[in-house]
């Protein structure tokens, strides 16, 4: 996945960003909220926003989101763990809400269960005609045998997974594969998408000119 972390706690930011990438995903690091001005709607999986930040409200930030439609899973992370914090922050359109400390392990499976909600599936088990593909243990099968992927490979499923029915642009691919600053080849998504089709099965994934790619219902 891609994910936007807004955090301006340096300590705390930094091991976050490094466990979740850890995980497979990757991860943009802002401290503050000057810093997203080049968000773009779309462009992440889910974003994890601090309440508090040297320059406004992250709360503040994700109720401008909602009032301009932008519906990207968002997680609140804080340290106001009062009833009616947690009330205003859900009540303004944050989706989870996770009271500092916490453990990064519990923050990585509520991001899955906040993007299965999004993806409308209650099981971390996605089927796709002969694929299937579990977000929590991160592996697929074909025709109920494992899938072997690299870690590049799974995240292009994980990416098209978590957009069921939904066709995902190729910048927006490229970026989860390069990352900001990463290096990819110009031809990089292509060869990745050639390699998921053939171990998939070529009609797992469809490609629509001018639309991108989406896994074949």
């Amino acid at each position: 996945m891609r994910l936007l972390l807004l955090e301006d706690d340096l300590i705390l930011g930094d091991g976050l960003r490094d466990f979740l990438e850890l995980e497979g995903n990757v991860v943009d690091w802002v401290k503050c909220l000057a810093d997203t001005s080049t968000y773009r709607k779309g462009s992440f999986d889910a974003l994890l926003v601090d309440w508090q930040l040297p320059d406004g409200s992250g709360l503040a930030w994700v109720k401008s989101l909602r009032e301009r439609g932008d519906a990207t899973p968002v997680l609140m992370l804080t340290a106001r763990d009062l009833l009616q914090d947690r009330i205003a922050g859900l009540d303004t359109g944050v989706d989870d809400y996770l009271v500092k400390p916490f453990q990064p392990e519990e923050l990585v499976a509520r991001i899955r269960a906040v993007c299965r909600r999004v993806a409308g599936s209650a099981s971390s088990r996605l089927v796709f005609g002969s694929v299937q593909v579990d977000l929590a243990a991160r592996c697929a099968w074909v025709a109920g045998a494992p899938a072997d992927l690299t870690a590049r490979e799974w995240a292009l499923l994980e990416a098209l997974a978590l957009r069921a029915g939904q066709f995902v642009s190729k910048p927006e691919l490229d970026r989860l594969l390069k990352g900001d600053g990463g290096e990819s080849t110009s031809n990089a998504l292509e060869v990745h998408v050639h390699n998921l089709r053939r171990k998939l099965g070529r009609e797992a994934i469809e490609t629509v000119r001018g639309r991108g790619y989406r896994l074949n219902p």
